[in-house]
């Protein structure tokens, strides 16, 4: 605690605690793309299911893959149409890839090794050995082995193995609803000219943009004014969506106008914690009303994409089952001196410095304040500083969280 304010890791440790993943729902394959899968998967076929050639070109006996040799041309095998009957001595299979390998033939000649002779004739150019340009029966995989583990976010390999596996639907989590609400009389929605006294909202959509590239289903509430009447009515809206959690944006604190905290204590809600020992985000609130989650983000922009970054991915991924909720840090080297921390944690943006040097070598933007988006944005990396933490030199380690 820094002067009454909970610990980064604290905060964390309170707002994962109990958290089960979400129901399992069956999704089409079709849609199955960057969703987390519910159960394990098992193949429901072996693959190949037959022994096929790898290869376009002949099938027949390795005994008679004999530069020189002459051999009949006694059927073609493409794919999807087996040859049907046995390969003898003397004889060959015209055959593509993919296709089933005939009866009698152990090995594959490519195209490139004969030569046609006559009508119905090759010639053989190159040998070649048993078994050559043949994929076994369950080469890649057999009925019943398990091949994508519950828990696994799928990406295009997957999607694709699911399909070979003859999946046709998937067992996966359902997404987790975050409906996310800016508060502020200042602020208007992109594309509107504003005010004299008023600036355009961003935060919710680069919250909204984070909580679809995590595996949620962003809901987006739009911008309450700073009234308890207009909060109220959003915060009724998301818990009428089914949201699985709230995001509020500004309005967290508690001055005069600072009415989210308050309108969601007159909801109902069971306030986890409030005021956090960081930079940025101090003002970060978290509880419960209901079965919907609420986290209350900084007004800031970096601030609330910051706490976004270190506290609703984390809970993303808890409701989705993945692991490590928490990512862990990783080791890196400052490229520029920084001043002493005070009782915060601090969270800096930083970019690589290029040349590949592992671990990387990290500069600090040139300014760190809250409301700079295009730093952000810029930035590869924070820099983690622990609270009391003393002067660093260039060239000291140091610990960050990429982007």
């Amino acid at each position: 605690m820094a002067g009454g304010l909970l610990s980064v890791e604290a905060a964390r440790a309170r707002l994962l605690a109990g958290v089960e993943p979400l129901g399992g729902e069956t999704v089409a394959l079709a849609a199955a793309s960057g969703r987390v899968l519910a159960a394990d998967l098992a193949a429901t076929r072996t693959q190949p299911p037959f022994a096929a050639s790898a290869m376009d070109g002949y099938a027949l006996r390795a005994d008679d893959a004999v530069a020189g040799r002459r051999l009949a041309v006694i059927g073609t095998a493409p794919a999807g149409r087996a040859f049907d009957g046995p390969v003898g001595p003397g004889a060959c299979v015209r055959i593509f890839t993919g296709a089933p390998v005939p009866e009698g033939a152990d090995t594959i000649l490519i195209q490139e090794n004969a030569r046609v002779v006559a009508e119905g004739v090759i010639e053989v150019l190159e040998p070649v050995a048993s078994g050559r340009h043949i994929r076994a029966v369950g080469l890649d995989f057999r009925a019943g082995d398990v091949l994508i583990g519950a828990g696994t976010r799928l990406d295009w390999r997957a999607v694709s193995l699911a399909a070979a596996m003859n999946h046709a639907t998937l067992p996966m989590r359902r997404r987790p609803r975050v409906a996310v609400l800016a508060t502020g009389d200042e602020l208007v929605p992109p594309g509107t000219e504003p005010g004299p006294d008023q600036i355009v909202a961003s935060n919710a959509f680069g919250v909204l943009a984070m909580v679809e590239a995590e595996g949620g289903l962003g809901i987006d509430l739009g911008i309450a004014a700073d009234t308890e009447a207009a909060i109220a009515e959003k915060i009724g809206a998301a818990l009428a969506a089914e949201a699985d959690i709230l995001v509020t944006l500004g309005g967290a604190s508690v001055g005069d106008l600072d009415l989210v905290q308050k309108t969601l204590g007159g909801a109902g809600m069971d306030l986890g914690f409030w005021k956090i020992a960081m930079r940025p985000g101090k003002p970060l609130m978290f509880g419960t009303l209901g079965p919907m989650r609420v986290l209350g983000l900084p007004g800031n922009p970096v601030s609330g994409l910051v706490c976004a970054l270190l506290f609703l991915k984390p809970l993303l991924k808890a409701l989705l089952g993945l692991a490590p909720a928490i990512e862990p840090e990783e080791p890196a080297v400052l490229a520029a001196p920084l001043p002493a921390n005070d009782s915060r944690q601090d969270y800096l943006r930083a970019t690589f410095e290029p040349g590949g040097a592992v671990p990387p070598q990290v500069r600090p933007v040139d300014l760190q304040d809250s409301s700079m988006l295009s730093r952000l944005t810029r930035a590869d990396c924070l820099i983690v500083r622990a609270p009391g933490a003393a002067p660093a030199a260039a060239g000291e380690h140091c610990r960050i969280i990429r982007f």
